[in-house]
């Protein structure tokens, strides 16, 4: 076992591992709390919807205005967070274990195995939009990379994005390709893109809607057939995760996810890579709205044309946070315990919109996309006054004690010793 890189894990006076990074946990408490943004309208629409106002959810100008200002503003960037924040948490499991004389492959492995199985339970038995399993998966094939210093990761990490984007651009071509023909081969590439990018036909929009209202096994059922299992998940966008995974390690060895960067560094980072990102998202959303929607467009901008920009603008948005971070506040404490709890956080959501827009009270397809945004300040109130409450009392979220206990194979203390 090769020593820990002593600069990894951050230590106070008496040479000890700090307990928590409050920077990390402030990062992540904003993450998730994008997430939730994000998904709305997968949560309550129908799939194709997710990408295309055209397919469900109206089209109105409210409807528009809030596809477009998610487009710009949250699209990608939350996401691309949460990996830049996975690989850093793969440093500092490992680093820890380590310090303490535990093996850090048998641990991760561990873990890796436990998030899979808590990531595939959600998948099926709760949403279709999981991507913990998918984290699981890419979090095996990262681990190799670990030993290596910033230089090296940034150089792969770019590279293996660049990767999944001659991937999706591929896709793009297909689709263009089909576009012109009039082959049944052609008609059925162009009819699997539409029923995630484009319009379905009004009747796979129905059944949708009817057996996500129709009860919760009638729900399971729907998922069992029809969401995307792990592993085509991790053929489709991998790449792009394994790219920020191992970006998120090189940040936090260089102590950029630390906070341990000057004020003016982080303040260049913020306004170079959120411009860039901002200004590439609005350039791609009013190009799609040009072309009202049309497939080739929304694909291209969603997976190719914002590829580049969407690991620009989670970084712009890492370094805009650090900027805001002040340890002690009030503020950095309730998005810190919102972080701390952020695997409860997700899973909670996402059984709550599910039971509100699905097998619980009947409203999938009902609500107008413009309408789903008023649940935000509800949601975003419950997720900082619930997590810090519970983090007075307890030692973690309720899921993350699950998540280590199925890792460890025995149940952890939960309650905060007094």
């Amino acid at each position: 076992m090769a020593p820990a890189d002593p600069a990894a894990t951050p230590i106070d006076a008496a040479g000890r591992p700090v307990d928590r990074i409050v920077s990390l946990d402030v990062i992540r408490g904003v993450a998730v709390m994008g997430i939730l943004v994000a998904n709305l309208p997968a949560f309550a629409l129908p799939g194709a919807a997710y990408f295309s106002p055209a397919a469900a959810g109206g089209t109105g100008p409210a409807d528009i205005a809030v596809w477009f200002a998610n487009f710009v503003l949250v699209e990608g960037r939350m996401r691309g967070l949460f990996s830049f924040l996975f690989g850093a948490s793969m440093l500092i499991v490992a680093d820890r274990a380590c310090l303490s004389g535990d093996d850090p492959g048998q641990i991760h492995i561990a873990r890796m195995a436990a998030l899979f199985a808590i990531g595939c339970m959600h998948l099926w038995l709760v949403w279709w939009g999981d991507i913990l399993s998918h984290y699981a998966l890419v979090g095996l094939i990262a681990w190799p990379f670990r030993r290596l210093s910033p230089r090296p990761l940034i150089a792969i990490g770019i590279a293996v994005t660049l990767l999944g984007l001659a991937m999706s651009a591929s896709g793009l071509a297909m689709l263009i390709a089909a576009a012109a023909r009039d082959t049944p081969r052609a008609i059925a590439t162009w009819n699997g893109y539409a029923a995630v990018f484009g319009t379905p036909p009004a009747a796979t929009i129905l059944a949708e809607v009817a057996a996500q209202n129709g009860g919760w096994l009638t729900g399971v059922a729907w998922r069992w057939h029809h969401a995307t299992s792990p592993l085509i998940g991790l053929l489709v966008v991998g790449p792009q995760t394994l790219g920020a995974i191992l970006l998120g390690m090189a940040a936090y060895r260089t102590g950029f996810l630390t906070g341990a960067w000057s004020r003016a560094r982080y303040r260049r980072w913020a306004v170079t890579c959120l411009g860039l990102s901002l200004a590439g998202y609005a350039a791609l959303g009013l190009l799609v709205l040009h072309h009202r929607f049309a497939l080739p467009w929304v694909y291209g901008a969603s997976l190719v044309g914002a590829e580049p920009l969407r690991m620009a603008g989670a970084v712009g948005y890492a370094a805009l946070i650090l900027l805001l971070v002040r340890p002690g506040g009030r503020w950095s404490a309730w998005f810190a315990a919102t972080g701390r709890t952020a695997f409860s956080n997700y899973l909670v959501t996402s059984i709550a919109m599910t039971c509100l827009f699905g097998w619980g009270f009947g409203q999938f397809g009902e609500w107008h996309r413009a309408a789903l945004y008023g649940l935000v300040p509800v949601a975003w109130g419950l997720m900082l006054g619930w997590s810090t409450s519970w983090l007075h009392r307890y030692r973690y979220g309720p899921f993350e004690w699950l998540w280590r206990s199925i890792a460890r194979l025995e149940w952890q203390p939960l309650r905060r010793s007094t």
